[in-house]
């Protein structure tokens, strides 16, 4: 649910642009979906911050709007065959600043990671899906997230979903965040530590979009992650992060159809 606000603009305005265009169609319906959530600082951080949460869904009158999961990076099918699904994964990780710190840690910018899904409905009410994803600067590393969701539905009405979540790692992402190197070692007093790729988290997943009426309702998620393998072992989580990772949030939504002119 995060970083979508300028794809929820570029959508509107995409979506109004067919909508007038495309005669005969069934007029499209927007959902927008406005508030917060809090967040951990940065990857392994102990602390939290606050953020804008937006949420953006698009469909055809008539339709039900597609299940996304609150954790899932942006993205859009090039393939659909039936219950299978692949196409590309876009996501923002937000940066780790030293000043978060008491000893020189050093920053790791904010960080595009671009790649691809695959998701699969193993029945209408569970769904699988993976993401492959590499930081495009920032951690320069390989992430990738394997999820698998119930999901509980009644029309557009009701929506709730609960799932695990497992989330691996390279070699280059893991020593972005989580490694000492020589220097930190003899500026803080940590042992010098190289993590190896490998399992980064497990964790789980929930979030539940309920209608107060035909325009207005609610979207709220809740997300917790542990840090395992050599992400949880690391000396400077253990002195100065947290292996445990919880994100939650909270938005009012309004729903509007686009008429055709």
């Amino acid at each position: 649910m995060r970083y979508r606000i300028v794809v929820a603009l570029l959508g509107l305005a995409a979506g109004a642009g067919a909508a007038s265009a495309q005669e005969g169609k069934p007029p499209r319906v927007v959902r927008i979906g406005l508030g917060a959530e809090i967040v951990p600082d940065h990857v392994g951080a102990d602390g939290t911050r606050w953020s804008p949460m937006v949420n953006f869904d698009l469909k055809r009158e008539g339709r039900l709007f597609e299940f996304e999961a609150p954790d899932e990076s942006f993205g859009f099918g090039l393939i659909d065959v039936g219950s299978l699904e692949i196409g590309p994964a876009l996501n923002l990780e937000r940066s780790r600043k030293p000043s978060r710190f008491p000893v020189p840690v050093e920053k790791v910018p904010t960080t595009i990671e671009a790649g691809a899904f695959v998701q699969l409905y193993l029945a209408d009410s569970l769904r699988v899906r993976g993401e492959l994803r590499r930081g495009l600067g920032g951690h320069d590393g390989w992430i990738s997230q394997l999820s698998a969701d119930f999901v509980a539905r009644r029309g557009d009405d009701y929506v709730f979903s609960i799932g695990p979540r497992f989330t691996w790692a390279d070699s280059e992402y893991q020593r972005a965040y989580f490694g000492v190197t020589p220097a930190l070692s003899a500026a803080s007093g940590l042992a010098t530590f190289t993590p190896d790729s490998g399992a980064r988290g497990i964790g789980a997943a929930t979030s539940l979009t309920y209608q107060f009426s035909p325009k207005w309702g609610i979207q709220a998620y809740g997300r917790f992650e542990r840090l395992i393998g050599d992400a949880g072992d690391s000396p400077l989580i253990r002195a100065f992060g947290s292996r445990s990772q919880i994100s939650a949030g909270l938005a009012l939504s309004y729903t509007f159809t686009l008429k055709k002119r």
